[in-house]
């Protein structure tokens, strides 16, 4: 219901999940994975806000109308631990998260995803666009490498 992807949409986050890559993402931008959901560095950066993460479920669910209850709560799960993670290794002063449906809400991914944001004073995150050009692999990898780099010392800490 109320569903947007168009016929035979090849949908990149599932590909991501499924082991794939693609020019936008690739498995090194993962940065923690669970059973039913998994995080990753994006390629769309906003100018003030680089290194955002994208948290999506592992199986595809266009949209918040869709998501079923136990994916709905691993990506929240995973989101926060994200947000704490970012919070952790950016040097940032807060955490946003976003998440958008349909055209009219922003969506343009047609997978149910929730956006978490690196936060700065004076940042402008909501008024400004994101950059037409995508980050690269070498740009997202400083950010994915911090990510990474936390829960490996938070599964040998815990």
């Amino acid at each position: 219901m109320f569903n947007h992807a168009p016929d035979g949409y090849d949908c990149p986050f599932c590909r991501l999940a499924a082991g794939g890559e693609d020019s936008l993402t690739a498995q090194h931008d993962i940065v923690l994975r669970r059973e039913h959901a998994l995080a990753f560095v994006a390629s769309r950066w906003w100018p003030n806000n680089q290194g955002h993460v994208l948290v999506v479920p592992t199986e595809h669910h266009e949209n918040l109308y869709d998501l079923p209850p136990e994916s709905g709560h691993a990506v929240h799960d995973v989101v926060r631990e994200v947000a704490i993670a970012i919070r952790s290794t950016y040097g940032c002063a807060g955490v946003s998260t976003r998440q958008h449906n349909e055209p009219a809400g922003y969506q343009d991914a047609w997978h149910y995803h929730v956006h978490v944001f690196p936060r700065y004073p004076g940042d402008d995150l909501y008024n400004t666009r994101h950059l037409e050009a995508p980050a690269t692999a070498e740009q997202r990898a400083p950010y994915a490498e911090r990510l990474q780099a936390y829960f490996r010392s938070a599964r040998s800490s815990g």
